[in-house]
């Protein structure tokens, strides 16, 4: 009889490893995408993830561009020795801007994309102590704000901009960008006809959406509703890297 229990346990131990366990179901959907296309979309995917949305944001709140917004390009000078100054005062390029500004300057690029440009930015917010360093260099107030009153740059609704092809060509605007001299004055109508339909092309743009220009610089912009904001000072973080 025990022989027999023993002989019967062997062969049900036998039938349990010899049974084929059941096929996984995986939960993710088959495709015919090559690896390649796989990376291309996973790629993608994460692009369209990383940009934010300024709908639930308050006007005044500071952000930065390049999170809400692919369709710029930058050439932030303050972050080079590529200025007047012939030094860096930024630690790193970033164009940071109120809400409102931001907004402000997405329409008026979209404008611009139509007709097949878009934005170039030489400077947006800009520090108040970094007012100090230019007024000390250049105390013109036709040029440099003056930092005890604050520049419109220091409360995050100014900018320094030109224009740009789509394929990141060069627009002619007659002068680099600070350039302190006649030449780079709104109202100096001795210039070729490109340059000035260039430059009008901008400012109407700007103006439209809520900007005004002053008269000395071709490439300065103050947002209208921002003249009554508040100074701010703070330093950005330098870990990420500003695309175009």
């Amino acid at each position: 009889m025990i022989r027999v229990l023993i002989l019967g346990l062997s062969l049900m131990i036998l039938s349990c490893k010899e049974t084929t366990p059941e096929k996984k179901v995986s939960s993710k959907p088959e495709t015919n995408l090559s690896p390649e296309d796989s990376l291309s979309v996973v790629s993608k995917q994460a692009e369209e993830v990383k940009l934010k949305s300024l709908d639930n944001l308050s006007d005044t709140t500071f952000i930065r561009l390049a999170d809400y917004s692919r369709d710029f390009s930058y050439d932030l000078r303050y972050a080079t020795e590529n200025n007047f100054m012939k030094e860096k005062v930024y630690e790193c390029g970033e164009c940071y801007l109120r809400a409102k500004t931001a907004k402000a300057l997405m329409k008026a690029n979209d404008e611009l994309m139509k007709k097949g440009y878009r934005i170039r930015f030489f400077d947006c917010y800009r520090p108040r102590s970094v007012q100090y360093i230019m007024w000390e260099i250049v105390p013109n107030p036709q040029y440099v704000a003056n930092p005890d009153k604050g520049s419109i740059h220091n409360r995050g609704g100014a900018v320094d901009i030109t224009l740009e092809t789509l394929d990141g060509g060069g627009v002619d605007m007659g002068t680099d960008f600070d350039y302190f001299g006649k030449r780079a004055y709104h109202d100096n109508t001795d210039l070729p006809e490109e340059i000035l339909a260039n430059r009008k092309l901008l400012k109407e743009t700007m103006e439209r959406n809520g900007f005004w220009s002053i008269r000395t610089e071709w490439w300065h912009y103050n947002l209208g509703s921002a003249s009554r904001d508040k100074i701010a000072e703070f330093a950005w973080e330098c870990d990420t890297v500003q695309g175009d």
